[in-house]
């Protein structure tokens, strides 16, 4: 360690607390007690690269440097040695003394501790651990600090980060809830006049209000439909919200999915007998026994039923069936549309994608459907998925385990 002069303080005056006239540090104690100690120790701190190991002199100046020191603060020693060790700190801290409050401090206390901003030789922060030890001689004389410093930096940004995902996580959860409060306020307020507007058409469609015509029989029918529409939309927002606030309960049982299909497909005949579509159930396993919510299980295929007939022309098929494997069970819908190109085959299953869709396309919907049937599928331990042929159809999968 070469001898230095009485270096001013960087960034900063002198403090009252350091002497008037620090005598050379390669004159001092302090440089004596590091260039007699033991050998060991020495190549044990050297040896540090993770930890910032280094002597202060009484008055705050560098007095030794090891190589943790280097990597962390990037000086080498010839640059540091017999400078003031202010020259780490923010020009705020130094303007408030605390490199002086520091020292004294660890003198009055045995020991000072914290966590704070320091500055490499580049100029840029980073967050360091800071203990400064006092070291004295036999008789008591302060011969100077023994400083330890860790960079934090990537600790700290992981805290950080995890109290922004906390806060983001809790914030997120509030909306939803807020959402799912509006949502079903303003449900209510949609179905009571939507259902009044039902209840007169039905009762117009009766001849309880007088004789109709055959051209105001249509228009209460289209009257039915677009109320019988909007009733859907409401529900599928409604459900959609509280799948994402997990406010939904499921009933988990045993049920039959050859009896599930028995009981939805009728529900979809009208609407495939309008467009001359063949509705089909193919040989079923009466063994395909599943652990599931039934009403949620005949959601999902009543949903999957109605998309096929919905994306499928005039005069083309629809099949629907069931099988088995060791574990799983699973309810396959076939049809015979225009089918689905490959890069969208997980698309559709995103909220409000509706493929095909334009202003004046005859697919009316929220394009809800089928994300809400992916994730009560998901809900109940088991899965939705889609495979197609563009030009030929497509094929949607619900699989549910055999076991609780």
């Amino acid at each position: 360690m070469a001898d230095q002069a009485e270096r001013p303080l960087s960034k900063g005056s002198k403090s009252s607390d350091a002497p008037s006239e620090p005598a050379p540090i390669g004159k001092t104690r302090l440089a004596d007690t590091i260039k007699h100690g033991g050998r060991i120790y020495q190549l044990m701190v050297e040896s540090v690269h993770d930890y910032a190991i280094f002597m202060l002199d009484p008055g705050g100046y560098v007095a030794s440097w090891n190589r943790g020191a280097q990597k962390i603060k990037g000086y080498t020693a010839d640059e540091i040695i017999g400078q003031h060790f202010s020259i780490f700190y923010r020009a705020e801290d130094i303007a408030i003394g605390h490199p002086q409050r520091e020292l004294a401090t660890a003198v009055k206390e045995g020991r000072f501790e914290e966590e704070r901003p320091r500055l490499r030789k580049d100029g840029s922060e980073f967050w360091a651990n800071v203990v400064i030890t006092p070291v004295r001689d036999k008789d008591g004389t302060l011969l100077g600090f023994a400083k330890v410093t860790r960079d934090l930096t990537e600790r700290r940004a992981a805290e950080q980060k995890a109290v922004e995902d906390a806060r983001r996580v809790a914030t997120s959860e509030s909306a939803n809830v807020a959402k799912t409060a509006f949502l079903a306020a303003m449900s209510h307020e949609l179905r009571t006049p939507l259902n009044a507007i039902g209840g007169y058409t039905d009762l117009l469609s009766l001849g309880l209000g007088g004789p109709i015509t055959p051209q105001q029989t249509e228009y209460l029918e289209r009257i039915r439909r677009s109320q019988q529409h909007l009733l859907g939309i409401i529900s599928d927002l409604l459900n959609f919200s509280r799948i994402e606030g997990g406010q939904l309960t499921y009933d988990i049982a045993p049920l039959s999915l050859s009896h599930v299909i028995e009981r939805v497909v009728p529900m979809v005949e009208p609407q495939a007998g309008a467009k001359a579509i063949s509705l089909t159930i193919d040989a079923t396993d009466p063994n395909c026994i599943v652990f599931g919510d039934r009403a949620k299980v005949d959601q999902i295929l009543l949903n999957l039923l109605s998309n096929a007939v919905k994306f499928t022309g005039s005069n083309g098929t629809v099949r629907v069936g069931c099988k088995k494997s060791e574990r799983t069970a699973s309810i396959e819908v076939i049809d015979s549309g225009a089918g689905i190109p490959s890069d969208k085959l997980e698309a559709i299953f995103e909220p409000f994608v509706q493929l095909g869709r334009s202003l004046s396309s005859a697919h009316e919907g929220t394009g809800l459907g089928l994300a809400i049937s992916r994730e009560l599928a998901r809900a109940m331990n088991g899965e939705l998925r889609a495979s197609s042929v563009v030009g030929t159809g497509s094929i949607f999968t619900l699989t549910l385990p055999r076991e609780a």
